[in-house]
């Protein structure tokens, strides 16, 4: 849908977040599909606004939204941040929350669809390879520099859990990317290896034996084998030993729903997955680098050993968001109004 057709206002239907203290968006009733709370339902002169943009990478169509600042004029320059998506979201999810909630401090931002995900096309469906996740940063990079308006010399880069771990590879190379910003960074390649704080270190290689088999049956024209591609229910869900996995279901299944909103990925990639590691060469990062997550997210340790680990980083910083879990930095208000605090001040001065 091309924003410059929607003319009147749309009541976003709502449902509740977990306690009811904040409400998401219903995808089904906003026009753009968009799931966070206050998310854009309609553009309007003088205010932020959203468009929907296609463009090609590699011969695929990727789908994206760019995000542009209130008052926006073509014929100014303004800073710029890519936002990568975490694993298995879109760019409608927490992504754009913070595409829309920077474009609000006069920021134009572009989240876009992972190729081989969401809206973005590619074939299989849902193949994670880290090196497809790191050109997607790239190719958004390409792309949003030359949008109208874009200042290419002032261009930043946000991460989001699993995209906070490929925006950490793509800035250690692409020095397009003034400062980079992680939120509850998500180590892909060290989880996929070793389990979610180490609980599948006994079973590495039984799994790399089930994803050389799934490529195999790929390479033969068979079916192909997707892995976490189980439905929970509550009880199962009420069970699972992480927070990060208890509220992701919660995130993903119910509350911030999206149907290009997936948990599963082709057991092939894990061939790439498991020996890829986010924080490794870190000293080649010498831009300005701000990592922030929750105090209590079970994720934390990810962020602080890519952290330490940032020694040429200019001014960096590590920021905890006092009592806040994984999940709850992607939605509740008062986490949420501390990270953009953080990424106010620090995108303020490094762009």
């Amino acid at each position: 849908m091309k924003s410059g057709l929607i003319k009147a206002a749309v009541v976003s239907a709502s449902i509740g977040v977990l306690s009811g203290v904040s409400v998401a968006a219903d995808y089904k009733q906003n026009p753009f599909t968009l799931t966070y709370a206050g998310a854009i339902a309609e553009n309007v002169k003088g205010k932020v606004n959203i468009h929907p943009v296609t463009y090609k990478l590699n011969g695929i169509d990727i789908s994206a939204n760019v995000y542009t600042p209130a008052n926006y004029d073509s014929s100014q320059k303004y800073p710029t941040v890519v936002v990568a998506h975490p694993n298995g979201g879109v760019k409608e999810q927490v992504a754009g929350l913070y595409a829309q909630r920077l474009a609000e401090q006069g920021y134009i931002t572009i989240a876009a669809d992972a190729a081989y995900q969401g809206a973005s096309g590619g074939m299989p469906r849902n193949v994670d390879k880290p090196s497809h996740r790191i050109e997607d940063i790239h190719g958004m990079a390409d792309f949003i520099s030359q949008y109208a308006g874009v200042d290419a010399a002032r261009l930043g880069l946000l991460g989001l859990c699993g995209g906070g771990g490929y925006s950490l590879k793509a800035a250690q190379t692409d020095k397009r990317f003034k400062s980079i910003a992680t939120l509850s960074m998500f180590n892909s390649g060290l989880v996929r290896r070793n389990g979610y704080r180490d609980s599948q270190l006994g079973t590495i290689q039984e799994r790399l034996k089930q994803a050389s088999e799934a490529r195999a049956q790929e390479a033969a024209g068979g079916k192909i084998i997707y892995a976490a591609d189980t439905m929970l229910t509550d009880e199962q869900i009420a069970k699972l030993p992480f927070d990060l996995y208890r509220q992701g279901f919660e995130y993903y299944w119910k509350t911030h729903a999206h149907p290009n909103s997936t948990f599963r990925y082709t057991m092939s990639s894990l061939l790439e997955l498991m020996n890829f590691d986010a924080a490794s060469n870190m000293d080649l990062i010498d831009q300005p680098l701000l990592m922030i997550a929750g105090s209590k997210a079970d994720s934390l340790y990810m962020t602080q050993s890519a952290f330490k680990d940032a020694v040429n980083a200019k001014d960096k910083e590590l920021f905890l968001i006092d009592g806040a879990t994984h999940i709850e930095t992607y939605w509740k208000p008062h986490y949420v109004n501390q990270a953009m605090e953080k990424l106010t001040q620090f995108y303020g001065k490094s762009l």
